[in-house]
């Protein structure tokens, strides 16, 4: 029954997901709500598993740090597998609180400050132990040394001058290290100094009740009588006694001048009821850390004003008010709560022991051990025999775990044994293989989940579609675009479309423009008359669509295609822009320029004519042949695509180009399966411009394509 008690300030495992592992929180209160359920406040712990891998690489050096700061010999070298279980006992402070149901607590455990003295081993050798030396701020993203400072040395202590001797006068000046605000030995009786103190405090409630703000703050004359008896009226009084040299005459005519008597106040009057409750709220969540309270509750109060504030409130009614609620409340709370032990069935499960469920709130059940069915062993420890399996990773993965290791999984958050997915963090990872899976986000989710990347087969399921925009630019930004053009430089801004553009600046010297009248007339946007549906449809009808005439793309039986002297066989070497080809190309392109010949002998294979009969297509199959055998076209996979490509133009190809005008560039783009006709040329009989025949190495019917 103890070890199902649990109290405040133990160290306890949270369950929120029935796959993920536990959460590790420290227990600062236990409430209870008005349902009756208890709730538990608690401090929150993170793993390793979950920060990023920049603050962990953070974390490694200041350990690293601290090793060699150590005066004691280095400990022996630990194994890898120690070194891998060590990793799985880190955890890191933070500052946040949470409530949970306290029906949600699996079992204790200890968390301990990492004790430079004693071995890391010791950690390792104790069953639910864990250690922390950094605080991570899970909103700033950051890590800090939990540890105070000895605050030693000449930053922090007075330069302390040697003791005089008796008789020897003091050779410092004593007017620049102090200033004289009161003289004891002044010629006023006590008696004259406190009717001196009542007057300056009838002052004090006059002038409040000539002010408005006052009269709202302080309705009544007792609360305006005492807001004037506050210290900050004796001290101005006495100050100002002193300064006309104790002459009370002169003192009270400086109380009340010619424009009417002086008004003193303290922090706790100018204080409206609206900010004195902000105080307290925030006083209520984060303690006296004033700079915290200043920067999300009170941020038009300085830092002065505020720690004023709170020794003022302090010595109020409602301070010992809300003190003595307190107080209630903490006797009133709960002190312990008592959670039975958890035996419902894991989702997780697979298998069954005994026809019983195994215990998650403590040790294990034992019972007949089954064997591992699908010849799949444990993923941590590869054992085959287990008293019950359960399901780890993702559900196409098909991966499982005995009940010790999803016992060290739940507990720990990471598997026994060290695994390829996990690997060691302080190595590069490797680059990966070229039939690999290229989605870089399904491999992150595997890996940070620390499960064997493999190909499910779905590529549905690793990738998502991403969502296309639009654009719609307003009337006013149109017409920016046109008066504005020397100032928003189109053309230099669509090359670096990164560099942000000053819009305000654009907007202000257009308004300028538009009142000096720069452009004469106010530009209107070209409207583009809109046909209905009803007149296209009328004049499709009318003017039916001549049908073109399209090749078809299947080889023929009879007619040997064209040989390529490039075959579009993927190369499975490097071939790169400016370097070197492999070897499989420059093989495949001697051999092919073997059989191709010459261009003036007679060659079957070897076609002369121009370099454009289809927009990048050959009117030839779409299978190849090399070597005379057919080759079958090989359909590639969207994950396996090549990342880049390269367009290598011609001179040819250029030639051709400089043949079209622009329209038919474009219309050529828009449709790139249709023919090309050629422009003619004005000069010379009307005729189809026949270019040179190509280089033998580069002879071909489509442009070349070399994929990174």
């Amino acid at each position: 029954m103890a070890a199902n008690m649990y109290r405040v300030g133990d160290y306890v495992f949270f369950e929120n997901s029935s796959s993920n592992p536990y959460l590790i929180r420290r227990i600062e209160e236990l409430n209870k709500t008005a349902s009756g359920n208890v709730e538990a406040k608690v401090v929150c712990f993170y793993r390793r598993r979950d920060i990023s891998q920049s603050l962990i690489q953070l974390a490694d050096k200041h350990a690293k740090d601290l090793e060699e700061e150590k005066e004691i010999p280095s400990e022996p070298d630990l194994s890898e597998k120690q070194k891998h279980q060590l990793r799985h006992r880190e955890l890191f402070l933070s500052r946040q609180y949470e409530s949970l149901p306290a029906t949600h607590i699996r079992g204790k455990c200890s968390v301990a400050l990492l004790n430079e003295t004693e071995a890391v081993l010791s950690y390792l050798e104790r069953e639910d132990t864990f250690f922390y030396s950094l605080v991570y701020d899970p909103t700033q993203k950051t890590l800090l040394a939990d540890k105070g400072e000895i605050r030693v040395g000449p930053r922090f202590q007075a330069d302390v001058p040697e003791m005089l001797q008796e008789g020897e006068p003091d050779e410092r000046d004593q007017s620049k290290m102090e200033m004289k605000m009161w003289d004891p030995e002044c010629p006023l009786t006590n008696k004259q100094i406190d009717q001196f103190l009542v007057v300056a405090r009838a002052v004090g409630t006059f002038a409040r009740a000539l002010d408005c703000s006052s009269s709202v703050r302080q309705p009544s004359l007792h609360m305006s009588a005492a807001a004037a008896s506050r210290d900050i009226t004796l001290f101005h009084a006495m100050d100002t006694l002193h300064r006309h040299g104790y002459d009370l005459s002169s003192a009270l005519s400086v109380l009340v001048p010619q424009g009417g008597p002086v008004l003193c106040r303290d922090e706790m009057e100018e204080w409206s009821s609206s900010e004195a409750n902000l105080f307290e709220e925030a006083l209520e969540k984060y303690g006296k850390d004033f700079n915290d309270i200043r920067q999300d509750f009170l941020p038009w109060k300085s830092l002065t004003s505020i720690i004023e504030y709170y020794y003022m409130w302090k010595t109020t009614d409602r301070y010992v008010q809300q003190k003595r609620l307190k107080a209630a409340e903490a006797e009133s709370k709960l002190k312990q709560v008592y959670i039975p032990t958890y035996n419902k069935p894991n989702p997780n499960q697979i298998s069954v022991s005994n026809g019983k469920m195994a215990t998650v709130n403590g040790a294990a059940g034992t019972g007949s051990f089954h064997t591992a069915g699908g010849g799949r062993a444990c993923e941590s420890c590869f054992g085959v025999q287990s008293a019950q399996w359960y399901s780890w990773g993702p559900p196409n993965m098909q991966c499982r775990l005995c009940v010790s290791c999803w016992m060290y999984w739940k507990k720990y958050g990471g598997l026994k044994m060290p695994s390829r997915a996990e690997g060691v963090e302080e190595k590069t990872p490797p680059s990966p293989a070229p039939n690999e899976i290229r989605s870089r986000g399904h491999g992150a989710r595997q890996s940070s989940h620390m499960v064997p990347m493999r190909n499910s087969g779905s590529p549905k399921s690793s990738m998502k579609t991403k969502q296309a925009f639009l654009l719609q630019a307003t009337r006013l930004t149109k017409l920016a675009r046109h008066m504005c053009r020397d100032l928003i430089r189109l053309r230099r801004a669509a090359r670096r479309p990164f560099v942000p553009i000053n819009c305000g600046a654009i907007k202000a010297e257009y308004m300028i423009r538009v009142s000096e009248g720069m452009t004469g007339r106010p530009m209107k946007p070209k409207s583009s008359p809109r046909s209905t549906l009803t007149s296209v449809l009328q004049y499709l009808e009318s003017r039916p669509a001549t049908h073109v005439q399209r090749p078809h793309r299947t080889p023929g039986l009879q007619v040997q295609p064209p040989r390529r002297l490039l075959s579009s066989l993927p190369s499975h070497g490097p071939l790169g822009i400016l370097g070197k080809r492999s070897y499989h190309h420059h093989s495949r392109v001697e051999s092919a320029e073997r059989r191709a010949g010459a261009p003036g002998q007679d060659n079957p294979a070897h076609i002369v004519g121009p370099i454009l009969q289809h927009n990048g297509s050959s009117t030839g199959g779409s299978s190849l042949r090399a070597s005379g055998l057919m080759l079958r076209k090989r359909r590639p996979n969207w994950i396996d695509a090549p990342d880049d490509s390269f367009f290598l133009v011609s001179r040819e190809t250029r030639k051709a180009r400089r043949l079209l005008s622009r329209s038919q560039l474009r219309r050529a783009c828009r449709q790139p399966c249709e023919q090309i006709s050629l422009r003619r040329v004005p000069q010379g009989p009307a005729q189809v411009p026949v270019l040179a025949p190509p280089h033998p190495s580069l002879r071909m019917r489509g442009p070349i394509v070399i994929h990174d």
